[in-house]
């Protein structure tokens, strides 16, 4: 029976991560900040047979302490501060969780495995945000990362420190180039549960409109669900490498709203949706869209749910959810 360790267990990565890894008769670990964490019930309703064990990326011997207790085939560091606008905010914290972070818990399973004979495999969470002012569309594994923002900055950081262990001390340590991915268990800052959140919301009468920021900016949106398969298909192969995951779609928050609200059965949202410029990015990124050819062609991955699938979803899990909160049966 295989173990696996996962930092940023709570996150929707996480936990769609631990149910793959579960479904496959893995023992599943999730490191987990502090003891009064408030996702902590969260994840012991929803997942009651990870094993919760208490550390954090930017102290490396709460690492090294979970290392040992778990004893883990492969590691998949998840854990990060991921909400893009925040880090301008804090610039200094991001790049510790986000950069440091990944730089601990490389060393943290170095030093474990020189300790224990053990061999881990390890997967890092980079991200298409590492694309930033982009160079070329699509981009692939080749493609010049130009970060812009402090949180590609770090991304940016981790991922080559992944690429130096593998190449320094031989580690399987792969990095997982994700495109935006999403789903019901999507954190209410990111811009498409924002929208699905607010949409769910209005048609139920408890809201009248929804603000947003720049309604041109386009992504490549995929499904979490489906992207966790490409991290665990990553540490089967034989050799570690990177691999861009992506729908190789892209779509802006306008076409967003338009399946949001058909949902709800709403044709003209205009009358639901305010400009605000304080939901502008000071660098916003250019045109993100993901090719994945080589994740097709090596690890067999491609993804299931489509665009309009995925917001009907997200949109009926938040009227699900905001009918029961709000006693609107």
């Amino acid at each position: 029976m295989k173990r696996a360790l996962i930092t940023g267990i709570t996150g929707q990565d996480g936990l769609y991560l631990a149910e793959l890894l579960l479904s496959k008769g893995y023992t599943v670990f999730g490191l987990m900040r502090g003891q009064n964490n408030p996702k902590r019930e969260l994840l012991e309703q929803l997942i009651p047979d990870v094993e919760i064990l208490t550390g954090d990326l930017t102290d490396l011997s709460s690492l090294m302490r979970a290392m040992s207790v778990a004893k883990p085939d492969e590691f998949y560091n998840l854990g990060a501060i991921s909400f893009v606008a925040y880090s301008w905010e804090n610039a200094h914290l991001t790049s510790e969780v986000t950069g440091m972070g990944v730089l601990n818990a490389l060393e943290a399973v170095r030093l474990h495995m020189a300790a224990t004979g053990q061999q881990v495999r390890f997967y890092q969470a980079s991200s298409s945000e590492m694309f930033g002012k982009v160079q070329t569309v699509p981009q692939d594994e080749d493609t010049l990362l130009w970060p812009r923002s402090p949180y590609g900055v770090a991304k940016v950081y981790g991922h080559y420190m992944t690429i130096n262990y593998r190449e320094s001390y031989g580690m399987h340590a792969s990095s997982g180039v994700l495109f935006n991915h999403e789903s019901p268990r999507r954190g209410p800052e990111f811009v498409t549960r924002k929208v699905s959140r607010a949409v769910a919301r209005i048609s139920l009468g408890l809201q009248d409109k929804i603000t947003l920021g720049n309604l041109d900016a386009q992504r490549d949106w995929g499904f979490a669900g489906d992207y966790v398969e490409a991290m665990w298909l990553m540490l089967q192969q034989d050799e570690a490498d990177d691999y861009v995951i992506s729908t190789g779609e892209t779509q802006s928050i306008r076409v967003l709203l338009d399946h949001a609200f058909a949902a709800v059965g709403i044709d003209d949202w205009s009358g639901y949706v305010e400009l605000d410029e304080r939901f502008m990015r000071p660098a916003e990124v250019d045109l993100l869209v993901g090719d994945s050819s080589k994740a097709r062609e090596k690890l067999g991955w491609e993804p299931k749910v489509k665009f309009p699938e995925l917001i009907a979803m997200m949109v009926e899990a938040d009227v699900a959810e905001q009918r029961e909160l709000s006693g609107n049966k």
